[in-house]
């Protein structure tokens, strides 16, 4: 195991627990060793990050500085193995149980060795920064800081300057240079983020500055040496962007040199129950109880869809915690999935009375009236993006841009094509 130290009495007293972790610690890595103990072991100074274990009646957690106590009731329940992953790993590196995610990462650190572009696919909230930044962690460039833009977030106006620079003048309102993300990241990673909503434009000068390691701010005449290794992730299909003209091929290609594509958590199930606790873990207050998950909670998790994948299932796990304050197990009555939301086309009523939030809700009004003209243009045009936005008046990235901040906003859209 990894990084991970047991005392002389761990795996005689608790055999079970230390042969089903010895198969996924394996495949996983962390930053800090952690001691593994019994939790009558106190004869030797373990030191450091510690997790005692301890058999009991009920289970539970007692947390205490990095690491704690856990005391199970089964070793064969399937919380008992998912709430050592959990402590063990959460805030470390990549939380998983799956036979399937643990070769991901295991690919993952012997990619991160290297210096060759990844390209990582999946659906939105599957863990595809988690997993970015875990490469950094495990490379030859980890001192350097780790540098995320989300290529939709940035209007098609800044971008180009956002990533490659500018010189001072070089258009209205540029009142000083500035370096762009490309030379902050000189040294280092940088992880473009949806990088399937980048214009055509820019995809040029990315691959060039891909090739040549250079790049030429905008003013400028003269290109710029830098030394970046990228980090592209995708949640949609970039193969099928190529066909349709979307997405260059030479770029495709100079990414897709070993691509990486991460599952919905509905298809790697054994993942649900450990990221469950490691929620619990990221979010429990301090000085507050952690509560234990039972088996009718995580058989419920273990049995829902996930259309929002890890994302979705860390909401579900704070508003657990909130339901359960103050309880020591997180039972099935606290376990509410996200609600569907509401389609734009149905129509919504303003609100008539007056309240302190009117200003918010007049807001939210507006963005729904936007929506369901965006989402009535998408269906004169049989879904098609660009003829939509030509009709709107708006360019097909500031359309996809909307339709982005709409779901972001729990308003149901349509994505188009």
């Amino acid at each position: 195991m990894d990084g991970i130290t047991k005392t002389q009495n761990f795996s005689k007293i608790h055999g079970t627990i230390d042969a089903r972790m010895a198969g996924i610690a394996s495949s996983l890595f962390m930053d800090r060793p952690v001691t593994l103990a019994d939790q009558g072991d106190r004869s030797s100074d373990c030191g450091g990050r510690t997790i005692r274990l301890a058999r009991g009646d009920a289970s539970g957690f007692e947390l205490s500085g990095a690491g704690g106590t856990i005391t199970y009731s089964d070793p064969i329940a399937e919380s008992s193995i998912a709430a050592l992953v959990a402590m063990t790993y959460a805030g470390e590196g990549p939380v998983a149980a799956d036979p399937a995610s643990l070769s991901i990462i295991a690919l993952a650190d012997r990619l991160a060795r290297t210096n060759i572009p990844v390209l990582i696919n999946g659906p939105t909230g599957t863990g595809k920064e988690v997993l970015s930044n875990f490469i950094h962690r495990r490379s030859t460039r980890a001192a350097k800081p780790f540098i995320a833009v989300n290529c939709a977030a940035i209007p098609e106006t800044m971008l180009e300057a956002m990533l490659f620079g500018h010189e001072k003048g070089s258009f209205t309102g540029a009142n000083a240079a500035g370096e762009g993300f490309f030379r902050a990241a000189d040294g280092g990673p940088l992880l473009l983020d949806e990088i399937a909503e980048m214009p055509l434009s820019l995809q040029a000068k990315l691959l060039r500055a891909l090739q040549e390691g250079e790049v030429v701010p905008i003013g400028a005449t003269r290109p710029i040496k830098v030394d970046v290794r990228i980090i592209a992730c995708a949640n949609r299909d970039l193969p099928h962007e190529v066909q349709e003209g979307r997405f260059r091929a030479d770029l495709y290609y100079r990414l897709n040199v070993f691509p990486i594509e991460m599952l919905a958590l509905r298809e790697r199930r054994a993942d649900i129950a450990p990221l469950a606790f490691a929620m619990l873990l990221r979010h429990v207050g301090k000085g507050e109880r952690m509560p234990w998950i039972s088996n009718a909670a995580l058989a419920a998790l273990a049995n829902y869809p996930w259309p929002g994948n890890v994302r979705e299932l860390e909401n579900v796990m704070r508003r657990a915690l909130l339901l359960s304050q103050g309880q020591a197990e997180i039972g099935i009555e606290h376990i509410v999935f996200d609600m569907t939301a509401r389609a734009v086309e149905k129509p919504v009523e303003a609100p008539v009375a007056a309240e302190p939030e009117a200003s918010a809700k007049l807001s939210k009004i507006v963005q729904i009236s936007e929506a369901r003209a965006i989402m009535e243009a998408l269906e004169s045009v049989g879904g098609h993006r660009a003829n939509a936005a030509r009709a709107l008046g708006i360019s097909e990235r500031t359309l996809r841009y909307r339709l982005a901040s709409f779901r972001d906003a729990g308003i149901a859209v349509g994505a188009g094509r």
